[in-house]
């Protein structure tokens, strides 16, 4: 399970960074920082895995000596809230100025903005 985990995200990186480097359009590339956001997300989810792992909160009936052993790690739940969050307020923010460039360049492809400014 965990191992499929690790795949996939190694998958979604080299999907996003394919993405970001070889594809004309910006969206693509926006895409592309979208895949790789989320790779980060699922290695660090995976890498806080355990078997039979309960929730990082002091319920009733659990022991402190069980709770130790298989309560989760809550920082890495912590990170990968905060980067969701960030993630969305970063992708609006390059989509609006997508659509800024789109409507000053007529287009989205980065060859062609490139050759009108020079």
């Amino acid at each position: 399970m965990q191992a499929a985990s690790f795949l996939t995200a190694g998958a979604l990186f080299l999907v996003g960074l394919y993405a970001v480097v070889f594809k004309d359009n910006l969206i693509k590339k926006v895409m592309g920082l979208t895949f790789i956001g989320d790779a980060v997300n699922l290695f660090l989810i995976a890498m806080d895995y355990r078997v039979g792992g309960i929730v990082p909160i002091i319920l009733p009936g659990v022991s402190p000596e069980e709770f130790a052993a298989k309560a989760a790690y809550p920082l890495t739940i912590a990170l990968v809230l905060t980067n969701i969050v960030i993630a969305v307020a970063t992708i609006s923010l390059i989509l609006g100025l997508a659509i800024k460039i789109h409507g000053s360049a007529g287009t989205l492809s980065t060859r062609r903005i490139w050759k009108n400014e020079q």
